[in-house]
């Protein structure tokens, strides 16, 4: 997971978060936050920003725009205003943001560092030249316009930057990580997403440590002016030879709104719901009681589990995890607040009571997570339509909001406390 490298195609979305949003994403952003340094500890977490096909799973969970640019600014904001106030327990800063905010991170590290001990200034020149490797170094086409740079208090780091392409509308996510990184301009990239944009100039790749010498040779010898008379004595029109640059493996956030079938591995979202039916009414026996809180909450639970506990290998598929939200564009459906909101509050009870060692609620999530593994090899159910028609059904209900406003359907205040008749104890689909 730490070094795995990629691309990604990040549709540019405009608009902002609306704050019925930005609220639940900082609150929810926060508990996961927390619950899997308990878990796994501070260094997994910062492991998990650095790996993009988690980070977009991430946002989705939130409730963001499934497959848009504006996830990264989304979670970067809301993890910089959730974790400020829990960045002395847990030892994790977040630092810039998008335009103005990006230009104060020295400053920001600086403070830290002044505060727990650590090199402020010397990260505040690392967060310099990660953005120039960025802008400059690697010349694909994406102007930087997004700096987060989240730190550790013994200094370990993740940045997460992103730049834009106006013209075709699409944008790219480069991820990097401290872990391994021994140089800033030989393959130092954890991850970089987005969309193959024909020839690109990567002087930070490994294979380009012969370009950067024989740069650094003809400054010398020629210096600048003479090299830009003999490229024009070579090339006289300007023409430039096409170079073979094999192309990383990347993931294609599709433009299109949204969600199909075929963004989503079906056979896991089975197993998650099946899991939900399986283990909800043994492991939530207790929050099935509270009025309003039902099957579907458990079935969102079930998702935030994944984020909690997955491998890396689960995340090739981001949009799956739109299916516990929604999102707030309506793709899938409609953010289902009353449904938000106890996740958030479970996820809260669960997280406080293992700061004091009462670790039960945690542990009853990663035994959803489990059992999802488990249900994958033969839990079946309705297709992604049927999922997704059912969602607008009850949305209305369930509290449904987008940035069109709330749904507006007549229907029972809260959600049934029964589980989804979809499903049997054994994961396989259950007729009507």
């Amino acid at each position: 997971m730490v070094q795995r490298a990629g691309s990604a195609d990040l549709p540019l979305h405009g608009g902002r978060v609306p704050p019925w949003l930005g609220d639940r994403m900082t609150k929810l952003g926060t508990i996961i936050a927390e619950a899997i340094v308990i878990e796994y500890g501070r260094d997994e977490f910062l492991r998990r920003l650095a790996h993009p096909f988690w980070f977009q799973s991430f946002g989705c969970v939130m409730g963001m725009d499934w497959h848009s640019s504006g996830i990264t600014t989304s979670v970067i904001g809301a993890l910089k205003r959730g974790l400020a106030s829990r960045s002395r327990d847990l030892g994790i800063s977040v630092c810039g943001g998008r335009g103005r905010h990006s230009r104060q991170t020295p400053d920001e590290l600086i403070a830290i560092g002044n505060r727990v001990g650590f090199d402020g200034a010397g990260l505040a020149a690392t967060s310099r030249l990660v953005a120039k490797v960025d802008s400059a170094a690697v010349q694909d086409g994406f102007d930087l316009y997004l700096h987060g740079f989240i730190v550790a208090d013994d200094g370990k780091w993740v940045v997460v930057q992103q730049g834009m392409n106006g013209d075709k509308r699409q944008a790219r996510r480069y991820h990097w990580f401290s872990e391994g990184v021994s140089s800033f301009v030989d393959s130092p990239h954890a991850a970089i997403e987005g969309k193959g944009q024909g020839e690109i100039v990567n002087l930070a790749d490994k294979r380009a440590a012969a370009s950067r010498n024989g740069q650094l040779d003809l400054l010398a010898s020629l210096g600048p002016d003479r090299i830009v008379r003999e490229v024009v004595a070579l090339d006289p029109k300007g023409r430039s030879k096409k170079v073979d640059q094999p192309l990383l493996p990347h993931l294609v956030m599709p433009a299109h709104h949204d969600v199909r079938e075929e963004n989503v591995n079906m056979r896991r979202l089975h197993a998650t719901l099946s899991a939900a039916a399986d283990r909800g009414p043994e492991d939530f026996e207790q929050l099935l009681m509270v009025p309003g809180v039902g099957a579907r909450t458990v079935n969102a639970l079930a998702m935030v589990a994944e984020v909690v506990h997955g491998a890396p290998c689960r995340f090739a598929d981001p949009a799956r995890f739109s299916l516990a939200h929604g999102g707030k564009d309506r793709h899938p459906f409609p953010v289902p607040l009353k449904v938000y909101d106890h996740t958030i509050a479970v996820m809260r009870s669960a997280v406080t009571k293992a700061r004091l060692g009462l670790g039960e609620e945690l542990e009853a999530l990663r035994r959803l997570d489990d059992q999802a593994r488990q249900l994958e090899r033969y839990a079946t159910g309705p297709d992604l339509k049927e999922i997704v028609a059912g969602e607008f059904r009850r949305s209305a209900e369930w509290g449904g909001r987008s940035v069109f406003g709330f749904e507006k359907t007549e229907g029972p205040a809260s959600e049934p406390k029964q589980l989804d008749p979809t499903y049997r104890r054994d994961g396989r689909r259950q007729t009507r």
